[in-house]
């Protein structure tokens, strides 16, 4: 391969990379979203989930009150959750409009 392939190919990789490791609140601030707590299933979480658990994916219980998921701004509070950390695992409910 010659040097130029190689260094575009590189270069290819470390930006597919970066779009994919977009931090929660670079996520948050590209695309409107908030901070829903208590609404994310076992494991789906995006992160936050509480002593035990490093990140992303760890949450132990189904809407495990101190795990969050991204959603869209204004949403968080019409489907059940919160926007700050809450003890218990209570099913969700959702608010009617």
């Amino acid at each position: 391969m010659s040097a130029l392939i190689k260094t575009t190919a590189a270069a290819a990789a470390l930006a597919a990379a970066a779009t994919l490791s977009l931090s929660p609140t670079a996520a948050q601030a590209a695309g409107a979203k908030e901070k829903c707590y208590g609404v994310a299933l076992a494991g789906k979480n995006d992160c936050a989930a509480g002593p035990g658990t490093s990140c992303a994916g760890t949450s132990t219980v189904d809407y495990q009150g101190n795990a969050w998921k991204l959603v869209d701004k204004g949403e968080c509070v019409k489907i059940g959750g919160t926007l700050t950390a809450h003890k218990g695992n209570a099913k969700p409910v959702p608010k009617k409009s």
